[in-house]
């Protein structure tokens, strides 16, 4: 594959298409690691995963960066700031909410390059701290964000509702 030669920037309309294609990839990942836990991917998932991503491209509070090789992008990250939460017991916070990197472009700093980019965004918002959630079936993307200085803090637990018997 030789040398890649990315760069990180602000997502726009015209890369909407790929958002879609790759949030629909990445709900579809969570749904196969936990079909109970994950709802089931909709009819027209990529275009509703974009429409989705596309409007918050203008929030203040959000930011939708794409990694882009010769053109084509091949990765996203979308974070964005949130707000104190008594019910989570943390404070004002900033929080990755996806990241996605085109298999065929992984391996290549891809990923670093954009949670550090939304990292620094959010530090630029007076972040105090950067949060994210990983699937608990993920354990390769926990690795990675090991690396990167991420802390297991929380661990979701999930029941089923008893079925009336």
């Amino acid at each position: 594959m030789g040398e890649r030669r990315f760069r990180v920037r602000p997502a726009g309309p015209g890369d909407v298409p790929a958002l879609g294609r790759f949030g629909a990839q990445l709900f579809v990942a969570h749904y196969e690691y936990d079909r109970q836990r994950f709802m089931p991917p909709p009819g027209q998932l990529e275009d509703g995963y974009g429409g989705f991503l596309e409007s918050q491209l203008h929030r203040d509070d959000v930011i939708v960066l794409v990694a882009e090789d010769e053109g084509a992008v091949v990765g996203y990250v979308y974070a964005g700031v949130e707000p104190l939460s008594w019910m989570e017991l943390r404070d004002e916070a900033g929080f990755v909410h996806d990241v996605y990197v085109d298999p065929a472009a992984r391996g290549h700093g891809v990923a670093t390059a954009l949670v550090e980019a939304a990292a620094a965004w959010l530090a630029g918002k007076g972040m105090p701290r950067v949060m994210l959630w990983t699937a608990a079936r993920n354990p390769e993307a926990q690795r990675f964000f090991e690396r990167l200085g991420f802390r297991h803090t929380m661990i979701e637990m999930t029941r089923e509702a008893p079925s009336g018997e």
